[in-house]
């Protein structure tokens, strides 16, 4: 039985490439985890820049608006009243279809159809 092993030596790897990689590693590694800080956090610094903003135009103090957050209770209070309300706008209608048929044998198309099949028969 053939097996095939494949070995790596650590001891030839040089200590500035070891340097270098634990440094790219940690680097990277910060990076992204400020990103998802940054991007969770992003709609507070979006307001706080536009406050900041805001002051400087005016030059007086803005009152703090209070925090919108609501609970799962009154948002799907909030969904069913707009289910409702909008189910009540429409009538009740009948879903009823009418189908006519109607025959036409006379069509651009179909008439160069009985054309070709009329000159191949009679040749």
């Amino acid at each position: 039985m053939n097996l095939f092993f494949i070995t790596f030596d650590f001891s030839k790897i040089d200590n500035n490439a070891w340097i270098i990689t634990v440094v790219g590693y940690t680097v990277v590694f910060l990076l992204l985890a400020s990103m998802v800080i940054l991007f969770n956090q992003w709609h507070r610094i979006k307001d706080h820049l536009a406050k900041n903003q805001r002051k400087k135009k005016s030059g007086t103090e803005i009152q703090e608006k209070a925090d919108k957050n609501t609970s799962g209770d009154e948002n799907a209070a909030i969904c069913t009243a707009l289910y409702l309300y909008f189910t009540e706008l429409h009538d009740e209608e009948k879903y009823v279809m009418t189908v006519k048929k109607v025959s036409k044998t006379y069509s651009p198309w179909s008439s160069k159809i009985y054309g070709v099949q009329n000159s191949l028969k009679n040749g």
